[in-house]
């Protein structure tokens, strides 16, 4: 009996078949993406995966950034390897635009000056030349000169803690059109609740919403994000929240999506104040106003 079959296609064949046509090879290397002979791990699959599915909600607001030959600008908050900022820059400039668009910048902005050495140099080996890299503090880039006075679009994956809420800052001061967000785990608002359990568990009952310390954590999480909608909406942005990919791939899966528009609603800002202010008090919350409740 003839068992002869067809062989399976090499596992090189496979993994071109997952990247976007043009994409650079070398880039997906160096970000750890791919291995040395151009193959994913599963790992690194789901990665990819993530970073696709985000550009897909960001690609647009790029096209409208950039219409015609505007200069646009974006801010990647918190950058870390920058690897969300090579890949945005690696599939809007050299695959969709096809080096076609000549205008328009992206930075990294991140803490740790030895990421933003090793970013710098990446940049120009693969001869990205609008990208640049700033070694700042989120204090700093609020007023930095190395960085315009306003941006159109911040970006913020998997921001820890509070630097998120720093992102924000940031695309507040710059006006920023858009602002696309991904939180990571958060700890300030469990730990004021927390610290504030017994008094609102006297005052309300929906304090048993995180009288346990697992819910504490999660209802913090949860509640973090909520205020930070209800922020954005105070400062007239039109907010989305949804999932960046299905639960399988990352517990850390909330996309919030906040876009200004040309005349922002007043009603709405004063709604969305209230409303946030009137949640603090409820919750025991007042000393975080300064972070969540002004607008400026």
């Amino acid at each position: 009996m003839n068992k002869s079959r067809t062989p399976p296609a090499p596992k090189a064949a496979q993994v071109i078949e997952e990247l976007r046509p043009g994409q650079s090879i070398e880039l997906l290397k160096e970000l750890h993406i791919l291995t040395r002979e151009g193959r994913l791990n599963q790992d690194t699959r789901r990665k990819l995966k993530q970073v696709y599915h985000l550009y897909q909600f960001i690609a647009p607001l790029l096209d409208e950034v950039s219409e015609g030959e505007r200069n646009f600008t974006l801010a990647d908050h918190g950058a870390g390897k920058s690897y969300l900022g090579f890949i945005l820059y690696d599939l809007f400039f050299n695959v969709a635009q096809q080096g076609r668009k000549t205008t328009g910048h992206i930075y990294g902005i991140e803490s740790r000056a030895e990421l933003v050495e090793k970013s710098r140099a990446l940049a120009q080996r693969l001869g990205f030349e609008r990208m640049e890299f700033v070694n700042l503090l989120v204090s700093e880039a609020i007023t930095s000169s190395e960085l315009p006075g306003r941006v159109d679009i911040v970006t913020a994956l998997h921001a820890c803690d509070t630097a998120t809420d720093d992102a924000i800052a940031f695309g507040l001061a710059k006006q920023a059109r858009h602002m696309v967000l991904v939180p990571c785990c958060q700890a300030e608002v469990a730990s004021v609740l927390r610290k504030n359990k017994a008094l609102t568990l006297a005052k309300t009952p929906l304090a048993e919403l995180w009288r346990h310390p697992l819910h504490t954590r999660e209802f913090g999480s949860q509640i973090t994000n909520v205020l930070r909608c209800l922020q954005l909406e105070a400062h007239g942005y039109q907010v989305t929240v949804t999932e960046l990919v299905g639960w399988e791939h990352s517990m850390k899966n909330e996309l919030i999506l906040a876009s200004l528009p040309s005349t922002p609603s007043e009603n709405k800002m004063r709604a969305a104040q209230d409303r946030l202010q009137q949640v603090l008090a409820e919750l025991n919350l007042g000393e975080l106003t300064a972070r969540f409740g002004s607008t400026g």
